[in-house]
């Protein structure tokens, strides 16, 4: 038993520089040979744990305690490079998958067959210059319609304004009753025109950005 031992110390010790062999040349070609050593000689250690199991039971009692607990740390110490090994592994695995999809992208060129993807591309052109031209519209009313709302608001307030002098004038002249209740229906007409000219003017921005921008 103790000469098995011996040699799966030595085995684990042989992949232990194997391994900062592995790690020292990252990349090269002959890492592959290097990975099926390793993973040769960590099955090897793992048959003959599996023998050091059986020869347990064939040492005296008193040294097998001790026995059993060098035998334990070499399965913990395979069972580490196992795991190591295959980390590197995946690692690798997904480099060489990222420097490949890195080739295809540098290597890729538009030909003459790529003309859907020619035609995809302007139409995206031009759609988007569409937008911009839509948005640029849209802007220009939305300008032109808070310049609208702007002149009915000082048009309500020189009607009001007006309103007061008329009144003003008609009590200093003495104009009759009839004559100031027309004036004032009139006002109140005008009243009406100007906050009917501010809702349809609203409702025709609301559905310019409704209908063309959405």
């Amino acid at each position: 038993m103790e000469a098995l031992y011996h040699q799966t110390n030595r085995i684990l010790q042989e992949i232990e520089k194997n391994f900062q062999k592995l790690v020292q040349t990252s990349g090269a070609p002959e890492n592959y040979d290097v990975e099926n050593e390793i993973q040769m000689r960590i099955t090897q250690v793992n048959s003959n744990c599996d023998r050091l199991d059986v020869l347990l039971y064939k040492i005296p009692a008193s040294q097998r305690q001790n026995a059993k607990m060098r035998v334990d740390q070499l399965k913990y110490d395979v069972m580490h490079l196992q795991s190591s090994l295959q980390l590197f592994r995946e690692k690798r695995q997904k480099r060489e998958a990222e420097l490949s999809e890195r080739e295809q992208l540098l290597s890729h060129r538009f030909t003459a067959n790529n003309n859907e993807t020619c035609l995809d591309i302007d139409y995206a052109l031009q759609h988007n210059n569409q937008l911009d031209n839509v948005h640029r519209g849209v802007d220009e009313m939305l300008s032109s319609g808070g310049n609208i709302l702007s002149s009915l608001v000082n048009q309500r307030s020189t009607l009001k304004g007006a309103q007061k002098r008329i009144m003003i004038i008609g009590s200093t002249l003495g104009l009759s009753n009839h004559t100031m209740k027309l004036i004032e229906r009139r006002i109140v007409e005008d009243k009406y025109v100007m906050v009917g000219g501010m809702i349809i003017t609203l409702m025709v921005i609301c559905l310019v950005v409704y209908f063309i921008v959405l």
